[in-house]
């Protein structure tokens, strides 16, 4: 994923100014047929009023495999659409939803913006990209932080990383731990810190710069082969799956992360004329496996041992994937998604990501979704909808291509990837996104961070549960006293369980009358984020305000406990009027 994936070929959208994309509310669709017939127009058709109301071309947009009798129907969607404006706008955003960004460090994609700087400027960069997600709705990263044996962090297996400090083995100056500062940061802004690592690949480029005289391809020589202009692991090796789990043990339990994340580079992909130099190890570990089943058989024992490791040592680490965007191809499986993708998952990296998803050994899949709605070969659509019916119950969050945005004529619509949001939120089955990557924040192309910011991640959202791992919510706390005065309404609260330890509380403000509906994410007031904090100031809480207030508390996966005692914010003659 830090080398971006292959274009598997454009699509020029149809129309001029004013694109807009017929949306539906849930909330309001009660008939199963009008929501399915909604769901499909989300991001089936585009349209450019007034234009191409009816251009041929948006009408073919609707996939006779998906869902023929909405035609007819079109004129009627149309005249819903012109009658009631406000309609197109009335999808929710979740409560919950995963809202990440990978930060890559190999080749200082995303951090730091080159080798050797000071450790003090190291943080000022980190703390300004993590503000500018703070500032779009993020609520998650996914730091890269071992890109080719190598450590963002104090490490006894592998030296520090050469884009860290322009030299391989080299700590950084004035000394101090990355990974521990930038988790510390993350927790600060409400983000859950998810540590990205790179499995297999060992040299990322072999006449790149110098090894440290104790990086692993030196030491164990006979672990390695050469690929292209990379060194990577042998997968088939068993010392190698102990070599990898032991490193990704060492993380989760020396540091607070919330998640272990691997990408789509398993097996690398494949270069033409040129064949993986695993045919030896073959022959001595195959044990009778074609050697296609083989070296999936390999990825598939690192990533159960892995699984497993994690687990032992910090039940409520996740674990999670983030795969190339395609399976498999129809033509190769029936259970394939249809698409003309070059390369695959299963047939050229060996990473059977249906198996682990039914075997349970990973937490969350995350797809690079990398491709537009109109793409020849791989469809947004099309894929979106075939993962969201493989997810096989795990969470499923979708790989964007922020990167990607005005790179081309159909990347060049300030409309594609809100699209693509949209369409995410019409699967129950999808649970959020992850963009890459998080550099493009702070360079806004197309206005698309502030679309975030503004609409799609206007309200905040809590991380989506999972309740595999843990469903037991936290005790709700108490509201204690309340105060008001210049500067805004200050509301203390207890934990009357003096044995629970909530990671977080949720306040929620109601104006009164209003129905108390938990699940609309606009009346969620705040999110905070530190443990033992007990005390809030509503400094947008005025004189004259008629309001309620309720507490809830979150534990460490996010479940979240009933609400406390209802807090009533009224006024007469006398001033302001508290009732808890």
């Amino acid at each position: 994923m830090d080398t971006q994936p292959p274009d598997l070929g454009g699509y020029r959208s149809t129309g001029g100014e004013g694109i807009r994309k017929l949306m539906a509310s849930k909330a309001v669709m009660k008939s199963r047929g009008v929501k399915r017939m909604f769901i499909r127009l989300n991001y089936h058709i585009r349209l450019s009023f007034p234009d191409n109301i009816f251009h041929p071309k948006t009408l073919n947009l609707l996939k006779p495999s998906m869902n023929l009798s909405l035609r007819p129907r079109f004129p009627f969607v149309l005249l819903v659409i012109l009658l009631f404006p406000g309609f197109a706008d009335a999808q929710f955003a979740p409560k919950r939803e995963f809202r990440g960004a990978w930060i890559a460090t190999v080749g200082n994609v995303d951090w730091p913006s080159k080798p050797g700087l000071s450790a003090d400027l190291q943080k000022q960069e980190f703390i300004r990209l993590l503000d500018s997600l703070q500032r779009a709705g993020i609520n998650a990263v996914i730091v890269q932080i071992r890109p080719a044996a190598d450590a963002f962090y104090i490490s006894s297996y592998e030296p520090w990383s050469f884009w860290l400090t322009g030299k391989q083995g080299l700590p950084p100056y004035p000394y101090y731990d990355p990974l521990q500062f930038m988790i510390r940061e993350a927790h600060l802004r409400g983000m859950e810190f998810h540590a990205w690592f790179n499995p297999y690949r060992a040299v990322f480029n072999t006449a790149g710069y110098r090894l440290a005289p104790d990086q692993v391809t030196l030491l164990h020589p006979q672990w390695f082969v050469n690929y292209g202009d990379e060194k990577y692991f042998n997968p088939g090796i068993p010392e190698v799956w102990t070599w990898l789990k032991d490193v990704v043990s060492d993380v989760v339990s020396r540091y607070d992360i919330d998640g272990v994340h691997f990408d789509d580079y398993f097996y690398p992909y494949h270069i033409k004329d040129r064949e993986f130099p695993d045919y030896r190890t073959w022959q001595i570990y195959g044990h009778g496996l074609s050697l296609e089943d083989w070296r999936r058989h390999n990825v598939d024992t690192l990533i159960q041992i892995v699984s497993q490791a994690i687990k032992k040592i910090k039940p409520w680490v996740k674990f999670g994937i983030s795969p190339f965007g395609v399976w498999r191809n129809l033509d190769r499986d029936p259970e394939g998604s249809d698409t003309r993708a070059g390369q695959t998952d299963y047939d050229d990296l060996y990473a059977d990501v249906l198996l682990w998803l039914k075997k349970g050994w990973i937490d969350y899949v995350a797809p690079q979704l990398y491709w537009e709605f109109g793409n020849r070969a791989a469809p947004y659509g099309t894929l979106l909808d075939w993962w969201a019916h493989h997810s096989y119950g795990r969470a499923l969050y979708i790989g964007q291509g922020l990167y990607r945005v005005g790179s081309n004529d159909a990347w060049r619509n300030p409309g594609e990837l809100p699209a693509q949001i949209r369409a995410n939120r019409d699967y129950p089955e999808v649970n959020g996104s992850i963009f890459y990557s998080a550099r493009y924040f702070l360079s806004n192309p197309l206005g698309i961070c502030d679309s975030l910011r503004e609409d799609y991640y206007r309200y905040p959202a809590l991380v989506p549960v999972m309740p595999w791992l843990d469903s037991i919510p936290p005790p709700a706390p108490r509201i204690t006293t309340a105060l008001f005065d210049s500067s805004g309404l200050r509301i203390d609260w207890e934990q009357p369980d003096t044995s629970s330890h909530p990671a977080a509380f949720v306040i929620y403000r109601f104006t009164t009358g209003m129905d108390c509906n938990l699940d609309d994410p606009s009346h969620m007031l705040a999110i905070l984020n530190q443990p033992g904090q007990d005390s809030f100031l509503d400094s947008t809480c005025h004189q004259g305000t008629a309001c309620y207030y309720f507490i809830t508390a979150l534990d460490r996966l996010h479940n979240e406990s009933q609400t406390s005692n209802r807090l009533q914010i009224s006024w007469d003659s006398s001033g302001c009027v508290l009732a808890y």
